[in-house]
């Protein structure tokens, strides 16, 4: 009888899961999602370095960038009119996201945490340097 719960539960947690990285999944694809703010996560410790970087990013490298999550789990990120390819994988119910190289190689895999996302947001939180940032996007 124990046996039989138990395995019930777990069918429904692997269902829950399902359901909700498929749902992050429908929600990204096919969009264009442009940057348009830098922000320091709120639990992090403020330092005049990381608000400096973020204003700088937001200015600077993130001014004109956009990501698409297409078929395939193909990624494209566009930064400056250059665009660079990739795989997608999500992950943790659809709590991050693993980029990794055209050939879904993790050697150089870069793990982003969706830290909201809407049909028209998407805010992820990234490593950058020392630092974590959140990049806001919203969809064009």
């Amino acid at each position: 009888m124990k046996i039989r719960i138990a395995l019930a539960v777990i069918a429904t947690m692997l269902v829950v899961t399902a359901c909700q990285s498929k749902k992050t999944n429908e929600l990204l694809m096919n969009k264009k999602w442009r940057v348009y703010d830098v922000r320091i996560p709120p639990e992090s410790p403020i330092s005049n370095t990381q608000y400096i970087q973020a204003q700088d990013l937001k200015k600077g490298y993130y001014r004109d960038a956009y990501y698409q999550f297409l078929d395939d789990n193909v990624f494209v990120a566009t930064i400056a009119g250059r665009s660079d390819t990739g795989k997608y994988f999500i992950l943790s119910n659809g709590a991050m996201i693993s980029v990794t190289a055209k050939n879904g190689d993790r050697k150089v895999e870069n793990l982003v945490t969706v830290t909201k996302l809407s049909e028209d947001y998407f805010d992820m939180q990234v490593t950058s340097t020392d630092f974590q940032f959140i990049l806001c996007t919203k969809k064009e």
